[in-house]
Order: C-alpha cells, then sequence, then structure tokens
C-alpha cells in the first residue's frame, strides 16, 4: 500500500483534504476527476487496497459492483451523456482498483473512439475544473446520487 495513489487519495478524503471528492459509499468514495476535458468524467474508488475483483471476498465485491453501476446511472442523469464509458485500469502507482466513469458525446473526440486517443490533453491542466465549476460538478452528481441511494 505504500506509495499508491489511491490509497494517498483516499487518506486525502479522510482527512478532508481532497477537493474532488463527493461522497462516501459503502465499498467506495466519489470524486469528480482532476481534469475535465470529458465532462463529468467521474471515479469510484475502492476502499479496499485490491488488485481485482477477484481479490474481493464475493458479497464485497457485488456490492461494489452494484455501488459503481449506481454511481454510473448518477453521472449519466448528472451530466446527460450520450453514451457513458467504463473502465477498470490500473498501472504503476494505480494498481488499486477504481472506475473510471466517462460520459461521452458525440464530437468528444476528433474522430470517434476511446478517450485515450486524446493522449495528454485528457489530463492537461488546462482542463482542471475551476473553484466554482468543481462545486457545480460536484453539487449536481451528489444530487443525482442522493436520488438513488
Amino acid at each position: 500500500m505504500d506509495n499508491c495513489l489511491i490509497c494517498e487519495r483516499i487518506a486525502w478524503i479522510r482527512e478532508n483534504r481532497n477537493p474532488y471528492f463527493v461522497r462516501e459509499l459503502n465499498t467506495g468514495y466519489v470524486v469528480i476527476g482532476d481534469c475535465q476535458r470529458i465532462k463529468g468524467y467521474t471515479l469510484f474508488l475502492c476502499k479496499q487496497h485490491a488488485y481485482e475483483l477477484h481479490e474481493l471476498e464475493p458479497h464485497y465485491r457485488d456490492e461494489f459492483l452494484h455501488e459503481m453501476a449506481v454511481v454510473a446511472e448518477a453521472v449519466y442523469h448528472a451530466f446527460q451523456p450520450d453514451k457513458l464509458n467504463y473502465a477498470l485500469l490500473g498501472v504503476g502507482r494505480g494498481l488499486h482498483m477504481h472506475w473510471h466513469i466517462y460520459p461521452r458525446r458525440d464530437g468528444d473526440t476528433p474522430v470517434p473512439g476511446p478517450v485515450w486517443q486524446l493522449g495528454k490533453e485528457l489530463t492537461d491542466e488546462k482542463y482542471h475544473p475551476t473553484g466554482e465549476e468543481l462545486e457545480r460538478l460536484k453539487a449536481r452528481l451528489n444530487e443525482e446520487l442522493g436520488k438513488l441511494l
């Protein structure tokens, strides 16, 4: 768990230092993505430090997947995309399980396809939301989560 980016972000939430934090659920934490090149980009961070779904106890895994689906539905209602893209990725410091939920819109990438085609543009600091914009994104998502939970 040392040097784990997700554990670090969860620690910030617990210390009330993560400005992107939206809501705590039973199995994870909902956060708005640092970069908003894809508006409404959201993450769901697993509370347990595990690398793979099969490493979770079956009951916990089922609840984690259910909660991820609820988070995705809230993202859908909050940001009105044409389609949602889901990714459970990990490499380097990001092996700790976390879902990426991208609300996709027609024309949000130069050609149809995955967000990864954007390369460094996907995480460019110019897409960090302002404080006011971040609060609006969080409020919209939190409102929708409240309706579903």
